[in-house]
């Protein structure tokens, strides 16, 4: 691992440290904050090392334990010290981390699954090696095929049997950090410069600064995030997105580092580099999300922390009533089954229920381009019920674009449009430069305007051509003597779909209208659609005029709408929806979205939006894609069902296994769990909620 890595504890992300260990207190392997490319684990590789260097010694006192006397290969009072002397390399070393994290939280009074490890080797150990050491200390009744009873194999076993476990365990929980490692792997390596004087040379990707200009040539990734500024390509965006068709960009666009240049060749200039890009953000958050505490995971740790109490009392009560009330001999019995009961218990299954489905489902998103701030967000997506939506940059592209030009008598629509984009050429407003953008696609030559001159929120006049123009709304017309009454339907109707008109006049003279209109996004119909189907009752915000918020939503099929409204009243929206028993979610992408989303009980900020609204949300949708959300709900769902099975798995496992540990069948059917047993499914039970978490990487969104 890289210097200056941190570790936190999957099960307490409060827990962090500059180097590998365990958690102080869990025992929890700590793990990397971000996961590194290398996939150096090196608790992974101590353990291994311990279980298969100590598994052969392990195998001979099984083998001895098992069939030993059939054998006589020697005296059983010998056997017992060949197995301590077995024994020893594998309790001592390879065990020594159980035995040191189980002393841990005695010491931090955070009991675990650790503590009931320890406990329950260490006592069939020191039992078995006092045993052998000194038999006479024990009662006649303890004595058994010359010898007092021994059980070495079963603390050697049980270890191994763990370490196994923990081996397995995690290799499965470093696949948790398959899509951090999926994104961190994105990011080239190199960046092909271009200098002041044209040379090109490629250069690292940590030596390109914000403003340097880049060469992208097809089939290879966007270094950086920036802008193009010379040549056209399609670049596929999929990896960060989820989109699957690759966007067409140009001129102008914006481009996002790790996507990929599919076919022509691009030059950009760099904007955000290192830890301010997109995927590096992403990474962040997606970390972020996987290291937070969801609060059903709360519960669970407060009941794993008793439950270990409980456990060491049912260890101690099952090793009294088999001493006293079992048959002979009846402390061994007792013994051993409160061996068996101690290391069945182990909540590590409780304890990774939730966190490992945390993990696999923010992996999971950030693939699908939905960004999860916290494990509280998965947790009440699924909860919410209403959902207030901002119109522009949400519902909307944001940005304005030409709709199209109505002429007047003696004008055709394509010379309105001319001159009214030669006229904004001197002008700064959005409506302007849509119009000149429409104008320069459709390859109209265009003037150079004259004696430009801009009224204050009502339109611009100057000369084009000689001629004197005037562009703007009613009341600038009005100043300029020019009836307007033979477009006025035909405004009116395009207001009604939504659309901003501007009238264009020439030496006084009506020329037409223009029309410009924020366009609903492709997308919006069909995620409204889906909401819609899974029950949420959708309210349309925006501070537009009521008039073309009212279009918007009746194009939608959004039946309740509020227009005008300033960013203290959203935050009253929600709140009075709040006070109604709601759970709300704001979805927008604009400052004046920011207290609306962090009062929501779900914020859902644009990644096409500002930072402050991200900033303010609790779900970053990074194309700005509202079908993102829908998939965000499908997975939320998805990750309860998956959280309860896990908790359903460890509780089950328990409740049966324990019973089953101490004894309660013996006097049903005389069956007894061998703690080597109990060992195996102690091993086995961590497995499967692990397994069934990453069961999360394959769900249909």
């Amino acid at each position: 691992m890289p210097l200056g890595t941190l570790y936190t504890c999957p099960m307490h992300p409060e827990i962090r440290q500059d180097h590998p260990g365990a958690c102080p207190k869990c025992g929890m392997t700590l793990e990397p904050l971000l996961p590194d490319l290398d996939d150096d684990n090196p608790e992974l590789r101590d353990f291994s090392r311990r279980f298969w260097w100590t598994l052969p010694l392990t195998l001979v006192v099984l083998a001895l334990a098992m069939a030993g006397e059939r054998l006589h290969l020697m005296d059983m009072a010998t056997q017992s010290w060949v197995e301590l002397v077995l024994s020893l390399p594998i309790v001592l070393w390879a065990g020594w981390p159980f035995f040191s994290r189980g002393w841990l939280s005695v010491i931090h009074r955070s009991p675990n699954m650790w503590t009931l490890i320890g406990l329950g080797t260490g006592a069939a150990f020191v039992y078995s090696v006092v045993a052998t050491i000194a038999p006479e200390v024990f009662p006649a009744s303890f004595m058994s095929m010359g010898r007092v009873g021994v059980y070495f194999e079963a603390a050697a076993v049980i270890i191994s049997l763990t370490l196994l476990g923990q081996v397995l365990e995690l290799k499965a929980r470093s696949q948790t950090s398959a899509a951090i490692k999926s994104l961190l792997g994105l990011a080239p390596k190199t960046a092909r410069r271009i200098g002041a004087d044209g040379s090109e040379e490629d250069v690292p990707l940590t030596h390109v600064h914000v403003g340097d200009l880049l060469r992208i040539r097809p089939g290879e990734k966007v270094p950086v995030d920036g802008v193009v500024v010379e040549g056209g390509s399609a670049v596929d965006e999929s990896m960060l997105t989820g989109e699957p068709v690759p966007v067409s960009k140009r001129e102008g666009d914006k481009l996002i580092g790790a996507t990929l240049n599919t076919s022509g060749a691009l030059v950009m200039r760099s904007e955000r580099i290192g830890s301010e890009t997109v995927l590096s953000q992403i990474v962040q958050m997606v970390a972020q999300a996987q290291r937070s505490k969801a609060p059903m995971q709360r519960m669970a740790d407060v009941v794993a922390g008793y439950f270990v109490l409980v456990v060491v009392a049912i260890a101690i009560t099952t090793f009294f009533v088999w001493g006293f009330f079992g048959p002979q001999p009846s402390w061994v019995f007792g013994l051993i089954n409160a061996v068996s009961v101690l290391i069945i218990a182990c909540p590590c299954a409780l304890g990774l229920a939730t966190p490992m489905s945390i993990m696999v489902a923010t992996g999971r998103g950030a693939t699908q381009g939905v960004l999860f701030r916290d494990a509280a967000a998965i947790e009440n997506l699924r909860k919410v019920d209403t959902l207030v939506i901002d119109k522009t940059g949400t519902l909307t592209e944001g940005h304005p674009a030409f709709d199209r030009a109505v002429p007047a008598e003696g004008f055709t629509a394509e010379e309105v449009l001319r001159l009214a984009a030669s006229l904004d050429r001197g002008s700064e407003h959005p409506l302007a430069e849509a119009i000149v953008q429409a104008a320069r696609t459709r390859g109209l030559a265009l003037d150079k305007p004259e004696n430009f001159e801009s009224g204050s929120g009502i339109g611009v006049r100057g000369q084009v051509a000689g001629h004197q123009l005037a562009l703007g709304n009613t009341v600038l017309m009005e100043q300029a003597g020019v009836a307007v009454e033979q477009l006025v339907p035909q405004a009116e109707a395009l207001r009604g779909e939504g659309a901003s008109v501007m009238y264009l006049a020439v030496e006084g003279r009506l020329a037409g209208l223009l029309a410009v209109s924020d366009p609903v996004k492709a997308s919006t119909p069909e995620a409204l659609a889906g909401l819609k189907a899974a029950g949420l009752r959708v309210i349309m915000a925006t501070g537009d005029g009521l008039t073309t918020a009212k279009a918007v939503g009746t194009r939608l099929g959004i039946d309740e709408v509020h227009g005008e409204v300033k960013p203290a009243d959203k935050l009253m929206l929600i709140e009075r929806l709040q006070k109604e028993g709601r759970v709300v979610a704001m979805a927008g992408d604009g400052i004046n979205d920011a207290p609306a989303l962090a009062k929501a009980d779900v914020g859902i900020a644009m990644g096409t939006g500002t930072d402050v609204a991200m900033n303010s949300a609790q779900i970053t949708l990074v194309k700005g894609d509202l079908r993102g959300l829908v998939k965000a709900r499908h997975l939320s769902r998805a990750v309860l069902r998956n959280i309860k099975q896990n908790l359903f798995l460890a509780f089950i496992y328990n409740g049966l296994g324990i019973p089953i540990a101490a004894g309660a069948l013996y006097p049903v059917c005389g069956w007894l769990l061998n703690p080597m047993l109990a060992g195996v499914a102690m091993s086995m039970s961590s497995i499967c909620v692990v397994s069934n978490a990453l069961r999360l990487r394959s769900v249909q969104l």
